[in-house]
């Protein structure tokens, strides 16, 4: 269990902390000498069953509510100190709704300095704090009333006590989630190098695991850790832990960084939040600037509102933070917003889309991809979010918005999956999918319709008309999982490039059959110079018109590409080819193939190694760039164009 302090400058926080845990937890030279806290401090103590407990002390001068802010994450109860001689002051009510704002439930009220109030001071204090806090979930909270400086004080013992039970029947949170602690402190050690400390998030971690920096994306190895201020093989959520890392120097962390399971980082710029502005706070309006506090991170954002044009002081509403620097967090994370001048805090809510659109962020779509969100974060519930991508969902994405790693099969009544490499998959709804294999099927179907001599369409061309909406290169898994689901379901068939339905085909008379044998024989040996139509025409006793139209209808079937007027290619004269610009290409710095080049590796003229790249332009396979030809990322050239 972690407790963590709040209240005004000099109520006593570090005193009271230092009494309970015997910890003073002020370790710089600037804290003892100006005597307040300005960093967060740390104190363990031993229960009597074995585990320990945590207290995070924090400052209470309103310029460190930043720090303080970052100390109050992951905390699973506060102890928020008044001083009975001062009562509530303005940085006590600043804590205490930071702390509601991070979701903190849980709460002790420790009355200091009692020993320097009348009885009817403290009485009229305890009234105060009973009414601060009986409209919010911290209501009927216990006081104990302290004498910290004064030796065996029997309310310290009373409040050590208390905590003590609580902690001990605390229940220990989840550890099935993927590993992310917050990074709040990082410093050397002789002999051992860098160490980072923090609250853990979520999941667990053990020594010798590799994790990651989520600032610079390195790697780092876990060499040895302490978690709640003990030597652990392995440290888990709930707990504080120290991290000695390998692989990375302590200059390149800093406070708000995140050591965590490489599947949990994702670096954004804009996060879909659920936000509540306090009642005494001014109106948002929209890009209202913010100050932003995430985990342990401090940004600065602007409010781009979700509905409505300003958020009234009260309400509770979605919207979206834009930042000004890269964020990283996951759904259910808690955030704290200050105003524009930092000087006091306005806003708190929770993350609902660590990844959130730039455009259409109000369309209906996006409401209920947002409904989906808030039930994922309520009742770690997949099921609506599946249901709300239209076209899927990475398995890595969802796993990184569940926070956990998900098991091949836990969702194999829910989605389909569709491979996406040897890790990852995308699963979309049943009832998503269906729809778009119809669309496919009767696009195909009308194709036959109004073209019977076609053999049928190319993928690409099929995608352009069936489904439109798929035409950017992040469809392309969907796509091809889609056209291999029918091809593998036999509900269309492939002859070539073509696709069609199995019961479509394109048949040549005995006459053309027996031409097409000979034909294919000459354009096999002419290889990369496959004789003329007319030179066809002459060698195998044929008419020009009668080559070209077989020729023609062979082409639509992929057996042979025509690459200028009267001048076709045999199939697999064309592979070579394809896979000659392929290899060019990546030779080349910029991946630009030249004319010059082509004809060199050809042995062609200059003339026909220029048409033969203009073709492949027109087909899509390069396109033109000035003087040479550019390999289409997206397009692939496997026996046939796919793209």
């Amino acid at each position: 269990m972690i407790i963590g302090t709040a209240g005004h400058i000099d109520h006593g926080k570090t005193t009271l902390v230092r009494a309970l845990t015997g910890v003073d937890t002020d370790r710089l030279k600037e804290e003892k000498q100006r005597g307040i806290s300005i960093e967060l401090g740390y104190a363990y103590t031993p229960l009597p069953n074995g585990e320990v407990l945590g207290l995070i002390d924090v400052p209470g001068h309103e310029r460190f509510v930043h720090t303080m802010a970052a100390g109050a994450v992951g905390i699973d109860h506060a102890l928020l100190v008044v001083a009975a001689d001062d009562g509530l002051m303005p940085q006590t009510r600043e804590h205490l709704d930071i702390v509601l704002l991070l979701g903190v439930r849980q709460a002790t009220v420790a009355l200091s300095k009692a020993d320097r109030a009348s009885p009817e001071r403290r009485a009229q204090v305890r009234s105060d704090i009973a009414a601060l806090l009986a409209p919010t979930p911290l209501a009927g909270a216990p006081v104990f009333e302290t004498a910290a400086q004064q030796p065996d004080d029997p309310g310290v013992a009373a409040l050590r006590q208390h905590l003590h039970t609580l902690a001990q029947a605390a229940p220990a949170r989840p550890r099935h989630g993927l590993f992310r602690l917050a990074v709040d402190r990082v410093f050397t050690l002789a002999g051992q190098g860098t160490v980072v400390t923090g609250t853990v998030f979520g999941g667990q971690v053990q020594v010798g695991d590799t994790l990651q920096h989520s600032a610079s994306g390195q790697s780092v190895r876990l060499r040895s850790l302490h978690a709640q201020n003990q030597n652990r093989p392995e440290g888990h959520a709930g707990q504080r832990c120290a991290l000695n890392l390998v692989g990375i120097a302590k200059d390149d962390i800093h406070r708000g960084d995140w050591i965590a399971d490489a599947r949990a980082l994702q670096a954004s710029r804009r996060i879909d939040v659920r936000l509540r502005l306090l009642p005494d706070a001014p109106a948002l309006a929209q890009w209202a600037p913010v100050h932003l506090h995430l985990g342990t991170a401090h940004l600065t954002a602007h409010v781009a509102l979700l509905q409505g044009e300003r958020i009234e002081p009260g309400t509770e509403v979605r919207a979206q933070l834009v930042l000004d620097a890269p964020v990283f967090a996951l759904p259910g994370d808690r955030l704290i917003l200050r105003n524009a001048q930092a000087s006091r805090t306005i806003a708190g809510g929770w993350v609902l889309d660590p990844e959130a659109p730039e455009r259409k962020r109000r369309s209906p779509e996006r409401t209920a991809t947002l409904d989906a969100l808030e039930a994922l974060v309520s009742t770690d519930d997949a099921r609506p979010l599946i249901a709300s991508a239209a076209l899927g969902l990475p398995r890595s994405q969802l796993q990184r918005l569940l926070g956990r790693a998900l098991a091949p099969t836990e969702l194999q009544d829910l989605a389909i999956a569709i491979p996406l490499g040897a890790d990852d998959a995308l699963l979309i709804d049943p009832v998503r999918w269906q729809p778009l294999r119809e669309q496919v099927l009767a696009r195909v179907a009308l194709f036959h319709d109004k073209n019977p001599d076609e053999p049928g369409l190319n993928a690409a061309r099929l995608r352009r008309m069936a489904l439109p909406g798929l035409a950017q290169p992040q469809h392309e898994a969907l796509w091809r999982g889609l056209i291999d689901t029918l091809l593998g379901e036999q509900q269309i068939a492939q002859t070539g490039a073509w696709l069609h339905l199995p019961g479509h085909r394109v048949q040549l008379s005995a006459a053309e059959q027996t031409l097409w044998q000979q034909v294919q024989g000459s354009l096999q040996v002419g290889r990369y110079d496959p004789p003329w139509v007319r030179d066809l025409a002459r060698d195998h006793h044929g008419t020009e018109d009668g080559v070209r139209q077989l020729l023609r209808k062979q082409a639509r079937q992929g057996l042979v590409f025509q690459v200028v007027k009267d001048l076709f290619y045999a199939a697999s004269a064309m592979d070579e080819l394809a896979a000659l610009v392929a290899r060019l290409a990546a030779e080349q710095p910029q991946g630009l193939v030249e004319a010059a080049t082509f004809r060199d590796a050809t042995g062609l003229g200059r003339k026909r190694a220029i048409q033969i790249l203009e073709f492949f332009d027109r087909v899509g396979y390069t396109r033109r760039v000035r003087d040479a030809h550019l390999l289409r990322p997206d397009a692939h050239w496997q026996g046939r164009l796919e793209a």
